[in-house]
């Protein structure tokens, strides 16, 4: 087992690393940027590094730096947590050449799973359905048109090296095509480096549902079943809940199935999210394979009483895992609060917590890293922590995070909090009626005085 760990993150999922690993006896080391030196994850672990200034590009996303503060303190093994570089191919290769554990995939896996249009191919060759689209990245507008032509309008362009929604365009028409081609490409290029692009049917009424796996370095793999991540905003997740109000029980075990099949053929190790795109009908797509932990991780652990992160750290010491499917036994939701005003069009609001009151009680969890006198830097992502409620039912979960949105105070920056509590009275979210499109429709209600 390793005996030191350095989380190469920031935040509520650096502080939630370093709770598992104090828990399993193994130091922690973490690092920061000068903007986040009173973040609680600095605080909490056995040692810690400044890395650099603000910005991410000379701090979290700078691999020398990180993989000296690695060397520095003989840590055996870095955590990358999620975002940053998380998923960079390159830090992983590096840390294996420097005799350093990455808790997390392979180069290779990275590289495979990481170019959507890549893992799309690699899917189809398992055997795993995929949306119907380009086989490869698109070489120009000429073979973009003929194309879009082929699968018939609507289409969805998307950028190879994508996320968070960059350089991605849905186009209705074939009059926007072209229009939409050049703005998404010089935005992949501005966001990623890399302006290719591919494309895919654009699936109508769709819902976001990923099932989450972990496999070990036998090229064993299982699953912990499903999270429902349609609620978005300009493909952000804002909210994400298990077992998903518009799953049954043969689609539970086909999605499952194809999961751990992709997982399998590619001898995935560490834990990873293959994502579908899932149609009215309930026939489901292969979207892309996160090789990370997720954001909503914790909905998982709470309906299945399952550590995601020690899993992790087992896998890549070597322990094998069980091979055994998981499946829910209660219902769990939890509400992403950023420091966004939700009265302006999310509008991102750093600055001081002067007061802060968080909520407590049987099945509410918080995991974040702010408390009240923090600041908040505008350098990085505006979540500040995850509310997740967990019950019996998907009701009593909707009612408990009711009443732990109310019970949820922070003073001094505008939060998201309001937008979960309008959300939680909506009646399309309360009966399980929503797709990608909802917060298309969404409107915020006036602030009450």
């Amino acid at each position: 087992m390793f005996k030191k760990i350095l989380i190469a993150n920031r935040g509520e999922i650096a502080l939630r690393v370093i709770r598992t690993c104090k828990e399993m006896g193994i130091k922690t080391v973490a690092v920061y940027s000068t903007a986040d030196a009173e973040s609680l994850h600095v605080r909490f672990a056995d040692e810690a590094v400044c890395i650099g200034p603000a910005p991410s590009n000379l701090s979290y996303l700078k691999i020398s730096n990180i993989i000296a503060a690695a060397e520095i303190t003989n840590a055996d093994a870095i955590h990358p947590g999620y975002g940053f570089l998380s998923e960079n191919a390159k830090f992983s290769k590096i840390c294996e050449e420097h005799d350093i554990k990455f808790i997390g995939a392979s180069p290779e896996m990275i590289s495979k799973m990481g170019d959507k249009a890549t893992a799309k191919a690699t899917m189809r060759a398992a055997g795993v359905p995929c949306v119907p689209g380009s086989e490869g990245i698109i070489k120009d507008f000429k073979e973009c048109l003929s194309l879009a032509k082929e699968i018939g309008f609507p289409v969805m362009l998307k950028a190879t090296a994508g996320g968070g929604g960059k350089g991605m365009r849905a186009v209705w028409k074939e009059e926007e095509l072209e229009p939409a081609w050049e703005s998404a490409r010089k935005e992949a290029d501005a966001s990623f480096g890399n302006d290719g692009m591919y494309m895919e049917k654009l699936i109508e009424e769709p819902r976001h549902i990923e099932i989450q796996i972990v496999g070990d370095s036998s090229g064993k793999a299982c699953h912990l079943s499903e999270r429902d991540c349609s609620v978005q905003r300009r493909h952000q997740k804002l909210t994400e809940e298990t077992p998903s109000p518009f799953m049954t029980d043969t689609l539970r075990k086909k999605m499952g199935d194809a999961a751990v099949k992709a997982a399998e053929y590619i001898k995935y190790e560490g834990a990873g999210t293959v994502e579908f795109l899932v149609d009215k009908h309930r026939n489901f797509y292969f979207m892309e394979m996160n090789t990370r932990i997720q954001v909503e991780h914790p909905i998982t652990e709470q309906v299945i009483d399952y550590d995601l992160i020690r899993e992790q750290i087992l896998v890549a010491a070597g322990v094998p895992i069980s091979g055994k499917n998981y499946f829910p036994q209660l219902h769990s939701i939890e509400c992403r609060i950023n420091a966004e005003d939700p009265y302006h069009n999310f509008r991102p609001s750093p600055g001081k917590i002067t007061n802060l009151h968080a909520p407590g009680g049987h099945g509410v969890r918080i995991d974040t890293h702010v408390y009240s006198g923090y600041i908040i830097p505008p350098n990085y992502d505006s979540m500040i922590a995850k509310l997740i409620t967990t019950a019996q039912t998907r009701e009593e979960a909707i009612n408990k995070m009711k009443r732990a949105l109310d019970e949820f105070v922070i003073e001094g920056i505008q939060t998201t909090i309001p937008f979960h509590r309008q959300l939680m009275d909506h009646p399309d979210y309360i009966e399980g009626n929503y797709t990608t499109k909802f917060m298309e429709d969404f409107k915020m209600k006036p602030r009450e005085e």
